[in-house]
């Protein structure tokens, strides 16, 4: 099985692209600005490099050839179809050789105790904060049932405006709780499981009244959930990483489609298949985040408590 190929973007000729690409990642080398360069699944530009992705993809050749044949797809798809097929895709990977040797090899971490998500309502603004600070906002089960159920509240809400979503200390999140994974092994229950409790359901219903400020890491499923947002804004330090490929899987809290429609399925695939961390002024860069800013003052005074 060919786990990839690198092609010159100007050296292959138009009827190339009238089939459909093969079941793995085709990466341009070249200008992206060349008219063939949108029919691939990437162009090689910094700050991943070739030799980066070469590693990575043939590290996991299937959840990289899933990833791309995945991204293809969701360009022509309404969000809700879109969500529903990157589960399948997810919970394909779930029972692979890959993701096994991933799980066999991963060591439980620290427990730091089940999480929570506090929130604020102002008027007609809701405050939703990550509060697990210890655990730098790592997102366990209590905490995406909680999210799931405070975006659709606000989803239902006509009299909500705005709905905020930040993380408690120094990092916004570092995405779903890594100890919490293999826990249920069968896809198709994992998948039913997802399709009731993902967050990304809830705030697509409620995406453009959502504002998002990150600060420090922003990994995964936290990455997945904010770039559903109408607004993404970040301090300088901030950094964003999809790191699901070398735990043979894709992103599956909805960031094949969240972080696509935002920065587009070339770029996305860039940092899926590569496995590299972004720094907010590439972020900024690439269309991931809206703006670059301070830390947003706290409110302090009287609000109802959800």
């Amino acid at each position: 099985m060919r786990p990839l190929a690198f092609v010159p973007v100007d050296a292959f000729l138009v009827d190339l692209f009238a089939r459909d690409l093969p079941p793995f990642p085709v990466i341009g080398l070249g200008d992206a600005a060349h008219p063939l360069a949108t029919s691939l699944d990437a162009i090689v530009q910094p700050p991943v490099t070739a030799d980066m992705l070469a590693r990575a993809i043939v590290a996991n050749p299937c959840a990289a050839g899933i990833a791309v044949q995945l991204l293809r797809r969701l360009e022509r798809m309404d969000v809700s179809a879109a969500l529903f097929e990157e589960s399948l895709a997810y919970g394909l990977l779930q029972g692979s050789a890959e993701h096994a040797a991933w799980l066999r090899s991963n060591l439980a971490g620290t427990s730091y105790g089940e999480g929570r998500v506090q929130a604020r309502r102002d008027g007609d603004v809701l405050h939703i904060l990550l509060d697990r600070e210890a655990a730098r906002n790592a997102i366990d089960r209590a905490m995406r049932d909680r999210l799931h159920e405070l975006f659709m509240l606000a989803a239902l809400d006509p009299e909500l405006r705005t709905v905020t979503l930040t993380g408690a200390g120094k990092a916004f999140c570092i995405g779903a709780d890594l100890s919490e994974f293999g826990t249920t092994r069968d896809p198709a229950t994992a998948h039913l499981i997802r399709m009731q409790t993902l967050p990304a359901h809830a705030i697509t219903g409620c995406a453009a009244k959502l504002e998002v400020h990150v600060q420090g890491a922003c990994v995964g499923a936290g990455l997945e959930m904010a770039a559903f947002a109408r607004r993404i804004t970040a301090t300088a330090n901030a950094w964003f990483h999809l790191p699901e490929l070398a735990m043979g899987l894709i992103p599956g809290a909805g960031g094949c489609v969240s972080v696509s429609r935002r920065m587009g399925r070339q770029r996305t695939a860039l940092m899926i298949l590569s496995g590299r961390r972004i720094n907010a002024a590439t972020a900024l860069d690439w269309g991931l985040i809206d703006a670059i800013m301070d830390d947003p003052s706290v409110d302090d005074g009287a609000a109802d408590q959800l």
